[in-house]
């Protein structure tokens, strides 16, 4: 195994399924076995959910809501869906944490770095919610500074997309997908990876990003193997 603790980000839209909102079941199911094949392995495994299956703050602020609030609505769409991932991991065997940035006992514990790495090496997968419980920052940024709290040696980001490519190959059909790319070329080619804030996190704490297909069933296991699926963001 080529990694022994790692944080794993999920987007709240892949949540949502074939659905415009909400919750799937099915890729909930898909998402729970995935990671408890990877702890069978034995990999300690840290987990951060976006909200935008629920609610999104800064399309709220674009809809009349205050900033702060909407991004506090968003901060509580991430706990619930740390919630139904919870449910659905302990429904398949697998012991889960839910540990929240806000303090809201008793739906989850508060957060803390202690408390996070004692869970981890007691065999708990770690979800942590409420994004850094602060408005104006997002879950990618979450993820980044609880990935190097919790001492993790990357951050997988599971999303539909298998990659990072030189342009959006929705848009344009001949962008092409980078193996590997650093931290700096991502930068001058001002390639979307994830917000800006977050990345620097990334880059300047020397924590790697290897962003991947999630709803692939399987994907998970072959990128903890070392398989070269998706596109790693390193230093050099």
């Amino acid at each position: 195994m080529k990694y022994s603790r790692i944080l794993l980000k999920l987007s709240g839209e892949s949540l949502q399924g074939e659905q415009k909102y909400g919750l799937s079941t099915a890729v909930l199911q898909s998402y729970a076995e995935q990671i408890k094949a990877a702890v069978a392995t034995g990999v300690q495994i840290g987990i951060v959910i976006g909200g935008g299956n629920i609610f999104r703050g800064l399309q709220g602020a674009k809809k009349g809501f205050d900033r702060v609030k909407g991004d506090q609505m968003g901060m509580l769409a991430t706990i619930i869906n740390s919630l139904a991932l919870q449910s659905a991991l302990e429904d398949n065997g697998v012991k889960a944490k839910v540990l929240t940035s806000i303090r809201m006992e008793p739906i989850g514990e508060y957060y803390s770095k202690a408390k996070a790495i004692e869970y981890l090496e007691a065999g708990y997968v770690v979800i942590i919610g409420g994004g850094t419980s602060n408005p104006y920052f997002s879950t990618d940024t979450a993820s980044a500074l609880r990935g190097i709290e919790i001492e993790a040696e990357v951050m997988f980001k599971g999303t539909r997309v298998d990659g990072v490519y030189t342009a959006d190959p929705e848009k344009d059909p001949t962008a092409t997908k980078f193996d590997k790319i650093t931290f700096d070329e991502v930068y001058n080619r001002n390639l979307k990876v994830m917000d800006m804030t977050a990345f620097t996190l990334c880059k300047e704490n020397g924590l790697d990003i290897i962003v991947f297909d999630m709803d692939t069933e399987g994907n998970l296991a072959k990128v903890l193997n070392g398989e070269t699926i998706g596109t790693l963001v390193c230093k050099d």
